[in-house]
């Protein structure tokens, strides 16, 4: 048996952050991961998607908008396998980095499957066989969650894909449905429509990224109709039949009225289920929330005393910053340091589109249906001197205020690089700063974020350029 102060079970963003903090509070520490270190974010979500994405941005701009630029040349030749590469290269060398800093902050790593056999106690499944016993003080469940699967829609890996086999995918199809309008769905749908893909999305609810901004929705519904992406909103999947040739998806929408699609391939990602399952909490009494997720306090604590849960397997919010400042506090938690709950309503999102969408706290639309009095400033990027020069002037930037107080309830920026631009706006709601303070913080000129400044100015009701 290994004895350690902390356990940390994942090493996704939220499971090796955790560890490396307890490690530098002086605990001795281990990690157990099934399958790769860095978790989904690193190997196949968050990081490989970007590679994909500015590939996609640089075909796009070469097939659609060379011209603009004085570029022309005979025939335009684009090879996704190298894109492939380059990403699946991109994600080794992190996934090499985490490895780096287990060794580096002396934290053990075992790669296998855990299994609780006491509140205190694991049995792990090592990968290369064998097993071990690992006992501590503290564990930490960062196991993550896993695409949802819909019975009749079961990803086989070619002709209906989840988010993983979608981004392993080294050869493109010629046309595709992507079920589910979030933001796994939206980027796959800006990557393979950059390489001539003709895709369409499926979405239940009214609009595309159904919990943004309904107009920073609009913004990139019409910039997805420009860039020739067909979106079917308000409308469900009744079902998807593998066909010779591909697949055959049939539709309804709110009237009842049916519509059948054929493509080459449907990406289901419609969702995701906490990797509970096999951890043996039910006989712990660990307390999961009617969906599975683990229920946790505002200190990553469960019900059971010495386990904790941070990241995804909370289902407090499925992003992997929000799991690695879940991994920190839980961390400084042990470690018995004082630490500041989450405000998980403060966290910003970003969809890295093109345009990208990016936002935090209360929509506008949520702030009135919370009966708060506010004042809304905006300022569009195509009065910005650095979009236009960049040629990417669609979209902007939204700030929600209190009207009495200037107090920052909530943004949204629709545009280029609005993931970059955000956090100046996050790190003042956490600092109290109004949107007076944005306005008046000098902004260098000519920069994207001079759209943040004027919207703060039209906040107060001082807009210059708008």
């Amino acid at each position: 048996m290994k004895e350690f102060d902390v356990v940390v079970v994942g090493a996704g963003p939220g499971g090796y952050v955790c560890a490396i903090r307890a490690a530098q509070s002086g605990k001795k520490v281990a990690i157990i991961e099934r399958k790769w270190l860095g978790g989904v974010c690193l190997n196949v979500g968050c990081i490989p998607s970007k590679a994909l994405l500015r590939n996609a941005d640089l075909a796009f701009t070469m097939s659609r908008h060379a011209s603009e630029y004085g570029i022309s040349f005979e025939k335009l030749e684009l090879d996704y396998g190298a894109a492939f590469k380059r990403s699946r290269q991109v994600s080794t060398r992190l996934s090499k980095g985490v490895a780096f800093l287990m060794k580096k902050n002396n934290i053990e790593v075992l790669m296998g499957d855990a299994k609780f056999s006491g509140k205190d106690t694991l049995e792990v499944t090592l990968n290369d066989g064998g097993a071990e016993t690992v006992k501590a003080k503290d564990v930490v469940i960062a196991t993550g969650a896993h695409a949802m699967v819909i019975p009749g829609m079961e990803p086989d890996g070619e002709k209906v894909l989840d988010y993983s086999q979608a981004i392993l995918l080294e050869k493109l199809p010629n046309s595709a449905v992507i079920i589910g309008g979030g933001a796994i769905g939206v980027e796959f749908a800006t990557v393979w429509s950059g390489y001539g893909v003709d895709v369409r999305i499926v979405e239940m609810l009214p609009h595309l990224l159904p919990n943004q901004d309904a107009e920073a929705a609009a913004e990139l519904q019409k910039a997805f109709t420009k860039r020739g992406v067909k979106f079917s909103v308000g409308t469900k999947v009744k079902s998807i039949e593998k066909t010779e040739t591909g697949t055959k998806v049939t539709l309804e929408n709110e009237k009842g009225e049916q519509q059948i699609l054929e493509a080459d391939i449907a990406l289901v990602s419609v969702g995701f289920k906490p990797n509970t399952a096999e951890l043996g909490l039910d006989k712990l009494g660990v307390e999961l929330d009617r969906r599975g997720f683990v229920v946790v306090d505002d200190h990553m604590r469960t019900n059971v005393d010495g386990i904790w849960a941070i990241g995804d397997v909370t289902g407090k919010m499925l992003l992997a910053h929000a799991a690695s400042a879940m991994g920190l506090l839980c961390a400084e938690a042990i470690a018995g340091e004082a630490v500041k709950p989450i405000d998980f309503k403060m966290v910003p999102s970003a969809t890295y589109t093109s345009p990208q969408v990016a936002g935090f706290g209360y929509t506008e639309e949520e702030a009135h249906e919370a009966g708060k009095e506010i004042k809304v400033g905006r300022f569009n990027f195509q009065a910005n001197g650095k979009a236009l020069g960049l040629n990417e002037a669609v979209g902007f930037a939204k700030i929600i205020t209190d009207a009495k107080y200037g107090e920052i309830l909530g943004a949204v920026i629709v545009g280029p690089e609005a993931s970059e631009l955000l956090p100046e706006l996050t790190l003042a709601q956490g600092n109290e700063l109004t949107s007076r303070e944005i306005a008046r913080n000098i902004h260098a000129h000519p920069t994207l974020s001079e759209v943040l400044m004027e919207a703060a100015e039209a906040a107060e009701g001082q807009a210059i350029h708008g």
